[in-house]
């Protein structure tokens, strides 16, 4: 019987993964049923899966969020390590001036010019229904070595890591 740390461990994975690449696209779907992905800091990640974000208030994904179910997709990609994660959750827009005190940053200033007080200013929460994730545990040199012999030899390369996480 597994137990709550080894259940966790995939989880904890997915966290860690985001937190360092940081920069989600962001997808929903418009009133046209078009699949629309803007970039997103993705600020917090909590122990529950939950994935915490700024956003305007007046935003279209705002709107897209509560007309299509709340559902979205988030994708991280640092290309550098060939690290990447995919995440389906729902989206939740918070009102919680005690969170946005707890993740204002310098940087968040130029996207909501009045500070943690801008009336534009909300959160969205993320919560993560599952997520898939790829990691390359070799270097970059290695892993196009792997790809050139996988060429040849028309045997796929192992390169890395690759799991789903079910919240």
């Amino acid at each position: 019987m597994e137990t709550t740390e080894q259940i966790n461990k995939p989880l904890e994975k997915v966290r860690d993964m985001i937190e360092d690449i940081r920069i989600a696209m962001m997808t929903t779907l418009d009133e046209q049923g078009n699949l629309v992905s803007r970039p997103m800091a993705a600020l917090q990640v909590d122990e529950d899966g939950t994935v915490w974000f700024f956003t305007k208030r007046s935003s279209p994904k705002v709107d897209q969020l509560e007309q299509n179910g709340h559902r979205v997709n988030l994708a991280f990609a640092a290309v550098s390590d060939a690290s990447y994660v995919s995440v389906s959750g729902q989206a939740q827009e918070v009102e919680d001036q005690a969170k946005v005190n707890e993740l204002w940053n310098p940087q968040a200033k130029a996207w909501f010019p009045e500070g943690k007080d801008d009336p534009e200013l909300t959160l969205l929460k993320v919560h993560i229904d599952m997520a898939e994730y790829w990691n390359a545990s070799d270097s970059r040199m290695i892993r196009l070595i792997q790809q050139a012999t996988a060429a040849i030899t028309g045997n796929p390369p192992k390169m890395g890591e690759n799991k789903k996480v079910y919240n």
